[in-house]
This record gives C-alpha cells, structure tokens and sequence, in this order.
C-alpha cells in the first residue's frame, strides 16, 4: 500500500527569534520562513513556570503553548497554510529549572549553582498544524567543572549567558568550562537534529 503523505506543503514556518535553530534547521535541508511573534505579543510570559511544576512537564507544556500561539498567528495574518516548528529549551539542576536569566546578576547566580555540578539540558520540540500535531523530548547532561568567581564575572561581562537557558551557551566560551557532556550537541544548542528530523518525516517530509 503506497504511504499517503501527512502534508502537501514543500516548506514550514520556525517560530523561534532563535538564529542557532535556524542555524540547526538549515543543515537538514528543509524550506523554512519565520514566523517570528507580533510586537503586542507577551512571549516572555508563556515561559512561566507554575508552582511545583517538573522541569520535563514544563518544557513540554511550553512548546505546545509556543505552537498554539504560532498558529493564531498563521490564521491571524492569513499565511499560507503550513506546519509549524516550535522548541523550547531549559536547563534543570534536580527539580529546579533555569530558564533564561533576567540580568547580569541572575547569569551569575546561576552559574555559580552550575557550577561543579552535572545538570539536565530539556529540550522540546513540537511540529503541527490545526489538525495535527507531533512533539518530542531530548534530553542530554552537562557536567560545569568548579568555576572561580572571577572566572564567572568574567563570563557573564561577554553577555553571552543572557538570553540562554541555564546562563550559557554550549557553542560559545562556556565551552571552556565544560568538563563532560553525553546526548545531543545540537540539543543542547537549542533544536535537536535526530528528534527534529523524526518529526519532519512524520509530516512527509524527505530528511
């Protein structure tokens, strides 16, 4: 029996501001447009994380919120019809979940925690449309070695760790600090390759 393809479209939309994802995407080979939030959306606000919540639980509830809103926004400015790709990455130490730091002192404080610690990097990923929708978890460890306070300040004044899950970037100068890691590398940056490439198929695409 010849398989009937999920979706007739040649290209997707990434609804991510994130140029290390789209960095990820384009290596396989997919068409892909933005579909980057309206200036009146409160994006920040569906990376909330409720009481109690588990770090897995959140970035799986996260990415579905990101997709629900990417296709509003799809239908919202009459885009052609298309799947959407949307991911979210965090970064937990036992149950506590390190999003993205809110400033300077934040971005220390949390690597100061990291620090000579092995901690879970989450990553999420969801592809959908109105009528269907797939998603997948990654999930990779990362071990700080010990890091000197100067070696922190040092860090952080790069401004690199803001705007990053846990306060760092595996692909940048953080890399210098990082004794161990097993999992995904890409995963870790943000947009996990296999799963991500499992997903395309699942929608008829040839990866």
């Amino acid at each position: 029996m010849p398989i009937i393809p999920t979706t007739v479209s040649d290209f997707i939309y990434l609804a991510s501001q994130s140029p290390r994802r789209r960095q990820l995407l384009e290596q396989l080979g997919v068409r892909h447009e933005l579909l980057l939030p309206d200036a009146n959306e409160d994006s920040e606000a569906l990376e909330l994380v409720l009481p109690n919540e588990a770090p897995t639980a959140y970035v799986k509830r996260v990415t579905q919120l990101k997709l629900d809103a990417a296709l509003l926004r799809m239908k919202r400015r009459s885009l052609p019809v298309a799947p959407v790709l949307c991911s979210d990455t965090t970064v937990a130490l036992g149950r506590t979940i390190y999003g993205k730091p809110q400033d300077a002192a934040d971005a220390r404080r949390m690597l100061a925690e990291l620090s000579g610690h092995s901690h879970r990097v989450l990553t999420a990923v969801v592809l959908g449309t109105a009528r269907k929708r797939e998603q997948a978890l990654c999930e990779s460890r990362v071990t700080f070695a010990p890091m000197s306070s100067r070696q922190i300040q040092t860090y952080v004044a790069s401004d690199e760790p803001l705007g990053k899950a846990g306060a760092y970037a595996v692909q940048g100068k953080a890399a210098a600090f990082i004794s161990h890691m097993s999992g995904s590398y890409s995963g870790i940056m943000g947009l996990p390759m296999f799963e991500t490439a499992q997903l395309l198929r699942s929608f008829g695409f040839k990866i």
